[in-house]
C-alpha cells in the first residue's frame, strides 16, 4: 500500500473504538491516512486520538469555512485512492445507497472517483434485516466493496454476523484493492442458469440465481481484471465496470463464450448450464389433451470441456454443484475435463442455490482448500485470491507450455 492515499471514514458505531488501531495498521503498510468523522462517531472515539495516530488533522465538518474556502471536500475527494468506511453503520449504508450527502463523509463518497470499501458493523438482527441487505446488494452492484461483517460476540451481549473485521484483517484485505492481483488480466465468468424452450410458454431450467458468479465477477473486477460476464437469465443488476453478454440457452452461451474467449487469461465456469435440451421446440403451445407426455432430450454442448481443450487456452476453473459424493464427483470432473481447478459445493432445498451464503471446497492437481459458510460476496473475494495465486503458479512453472492438462500429456 506504499504511497496509497486513504480516506478513513469513521461512523457512529461502537466499533469506532477500533479506528485508531486501523489507522496504525494502514500506515504500517505504507498508506497515508486522512480521517473523516461523522458527528455520531465523536460519541465513541476522539479527534485527538485519531489525529495522533494519523498525523493529520481530522476532518468532520462540511461547513468548515477555512477548509471549504478552496472547495476542500472536492480537493480531498480527488486526493484519495481509496475511501474506506470502518465502521460502516446501517444508517451510513442507507444514505450511501440513496445517494444522500448530508455531511462531509457522504459528500466525499459521491464526489470521488476512488474505490469505496465498507467494513459494516451492527447488531446481527439489524444486519439480517431485508432493508439492510437490499442496500448491501445495491452498493455491491455499484462497485462498492464490502469487508465482512464477521460472526461472533457483539457489544450488545448477543452473538451473530455483524462484528466489524479486526483492524489488521481489514488492512490486509485492502492490499489487493491497491495492488490489483489481476491487474492487466482478462477474466471471463459464466453465470446463472440457461433456459431451454419446450414450446413458446414452457422451458427447462434450474434453480441457479447467478449470485455466486456475479459476486466472483465483482471480486475479479475489484482486483484489477477486465471482466467479461456471460450470463443466463437472472434477476440481478449487472455489475458496473463489467462487460456483460446476455444469453438464454446453452447453445447461445457456448457461442458467446467462444466468440469472446480470445485473449482471456482466466475462464471461470460458474454457470449452471442445462446438460440436456429438448430435441425440438414446438412452435405452438402444447395443449393438455393426453394424460402423459414425452419430451425427447439431447445433450447440450459442454462449454467447460471445450474451453479446457483449446490450444493455448485460458487457465480454466470449473464448478461442481452436487447433492452427494461431493469430493468424488468434483475430482472426477477435474480430471475428465482436464481443468486447472474446480470449485465444488453441495446444493439442496435450503442451501447452495438462490441463497446469500455458500460453502465450497476447491481442488487442483496436488492441492485442495476448503472455505466455510460465508456471504457469497466474501467467499468470492477468497476464491479470486486463490485463483489468482494458482494462476501465477501455473504461469511461473509452465512458461513454455502454460497449461499442462491431462488431455495434452
Amino acid at each position: 500500500m506504499h504511497k496509497q492515499n486513504i480516506i478513513l471514514g469513521v461512523t457512529g458505531g461502537i466499533a469506532a473504538y477500533k479506528a485508531p488501531e486501523l489507522v496504525r495498521r494502514l500506515r504500517e503498510r505504507g498508506a497515508t491516512v486522512q480521517v473523516v468523522m461523522t458527528d455520531s462517531a465523536r460519541q465513541f472515539v476522539t479527534e485527538t486520538s485519531l489525529q495522533a495516530v494519523s498525523g493529520q488533522p481530522v476532518r468532520q465538518n462540511l461547513w468548515d469555512k477555512e477548509a471549504e474556502a478552496a472547495m476542500g471536500h472536492i480537493e480531498l475527494a480527488r486526493w484519495a485512492d481509496i475511501v474506506l468506511i470502518a465502521p460502516a453503520t446501517a444508517e451510513f449504508m442507507a444514505r450511501l445507497a440513496a445517494g444522500a450527502a448530508p455531511d462531509l463523509l457522504t459528500t466525499l463518497c459521491l464526489a470521488t472517483k476512488a474505490s469505496i470499501v465498507l467494513a459494516p458493523a451492527m447488531n446481527h438482527v439489524m444486519w439480517a434485516n431485508p432493508a439492510v441487505q437490499a442496500n448491501r446488494a445495491l452498493l455491491e452492484d455499484r462497485g462498492v466493496r464490502l469487508l465482512g461483517p464477521e460472526d461472533g460476540d457483539q457489544a450488545c451481549g448477543e452473538t451473530g454476523v455483524g462484528r466489524m473485521m479486526q483492524p489488521d484483517d481489514i488492512a490486509t484485505a485492502m492490499q489487493p484493492v491497491a495492488s490489483g492481483s489481476l491487474q492487466g488480466k482478462t477474466v471471463m465468468v459464466t453465470a446463472g442458469p440457461t433456459c431451454e424452450a419446450i414450446d413458446p410458454v414452457r422451458y427447462i431450467t434450474n434453480r441457479s440465481s447467478g449470485k455466486m458468479a456475479y459476486a466472483i465477477a465483482r471480486a475479479a473486477r475489484d482486483v484489477g481484471a477486465k471482466v467479461i460476464l456471460v450470463t443466463g437469465p437472472v434477476s440481478l443488476d449487472e455489475p458496473s465496470g463489467v462487460e456483460a453478454v446476455n444469453v438464454e440457452t446453452a447453445e447461445q452461451m457456448f457461442a458467446a463464450t467462444h466468440e469472446h474467449i480470445e485473449g482471456v487469461d482466466i475462464f471461470i465456469a460458474a454457470a449452471a448450464v442445462s446438460d440436456y435440451r429438448p430435441q425440438a421446440r414446438q412452435e405452438n403451445k402444447i395443449k393438455k389433451t393426453k394424460s402423459t407426455m414425452q419430451i425427447e432430450l439431447v445433450r447440450s454442448p459442454d462449454i467447460l470441456a471445450s474451453v479446457a481443450k483449446l490450444d493455448d487456452g485460458p487457465f480454466t476453473v470449473g464448478f461442481a454443484a452436487e447433492t452427494e459424493h461431493l469430493r468424488e464427483y468434483a475430482l472426477g470432473k477435474l480430471e475428465n475435463k482436464s481443468l486447472d481447478m474446480i470449485v465444488a459445493n453441495e446444493v439442496g432445498t435450503d442451501y447452495g442455490f438462490d441463497s446469500e451464503d455458500n460453502a465450497v471446497d476447491v481442488y487442483w492437481r496436488g492441492g485442495e482448500q476448503s472455505f466455510p459458510t460465508a456471504a457469497k460476496s466474501e467467499l468470492a473475494e477468497d476464491l479470486i485470491r486463490l485463483i489468482a495465486d494458482r494462476y501465477d503458479v501455473a504461469e511461473t512453472n509452465n512458461s513454455d507450455d502454460k497449461w499442462p492438462r491431462a488431455v495434452r500429456d
